[in-house]
């Protein structure tokens, strides 16, 4: 039977992951639509380490009949640090993790003796840790917690930067390097990810529209679509994690 579950992040990766989860195919192959959401994953499946780059639309993940894939679900903006790769480099890929990462993180990903015994969740976490903990200045922090609120709010770039102290253009490279785009994609996928939040949860599309601050309910259908790639009432049940 197909499966999907999340669980919250312990000890100093709640820093920068959101949630842990693993999802199995079941008996059948299954395709996955994944929805843009500002974040960007760490995958194992298989015993292979993979990248999920920033989305800009759906993407279709395909498993095969069995197939289990455990990944950490980092914070908006917060993986391209510990990767030392900018966001951009990554957007819309999948790329198997030695692939991205210099010589030096690349030795991190060499078996240890723990890995033997232990499930695929805590060998991300172990990586995690030790990516956090050989992370350099490389790539920009990642916009606080506030200005990423900002942003899915609508609030306009140019009003974002100052209340940064950064310059338009400062704000949009940051953007670029951590999120994998500027501002204003940025605020299109954050502002969809709150609304689709809500349509998973069974709110009426009109009072999603009203409460993420889309102009109207055609508004919010037209993104729903160009992001998601179906309509707002099928978005439930064609891309909730799991179905």
């Amino acid at each position: 039977m197909r499966s999907y579950a999340e669980t919250a992040p312990a000890g100093p990766l709640r820093a920068v992951v959101e949630v842990t989860w693993r999802a199995h195919a079941g008996t059948a192959p299954h395709i996955q639509r994944v929805l843009p959401d500002g974040c960007m994953d760490l995958l194992l499946s298989g015993g292979r380490a993979v990248v999920a780059g920033p989305d800009t639309t759906a993407h279709l993940a395909g498993s095969p009949a069995g197939g289990v894939t455990t990944g950490l679900r980092f914070r908006p903006g917060a993986l391209p640090a510990l990767l030392g790769v900018p966001a951009d480099a990554l957007r819309d890929r999948r790329v198997p993790l030695a692939d991205v990462l210099d010589p030096g993180r690349r030795r991190l990903l060499r078996p240890t003796p723990a890995d033997d015994g232990d499930g695929d969740a805590a060998r991300l976490a172990r990586l995690a840790l030790a990516l956090q903990a050989a992370a350099d200045d490389r790539t920009p922090a990642p916009l606080p917690r506030p200005a990423l609120r900002a942003l899915a709010g609508g609030m306009p770039a140019a009003e974002l930067a100052d209340r940064l102290g950064v310059t338009g253009r400062t704000l949009h490279r940051r953007c670029v390097a951590t999120l994998g785009y500027g501002p204003a994609v940025a605020r299109r996928v954050l502002r969809f990810r709150a609304a689709a939040a809500l349509l998973y949860d069974g709110v009426p599309p009109a009072a999603v529209a009203a409460r993420t601050g889309y102009a109207d309910q055609p508004h919010l259908s037209r993104e729903v679509r160009a992001l998601a790639g179906v309509s707002p009432g099928a978005l439930p049940v064609a891309a909730r994690p799991g179905s």
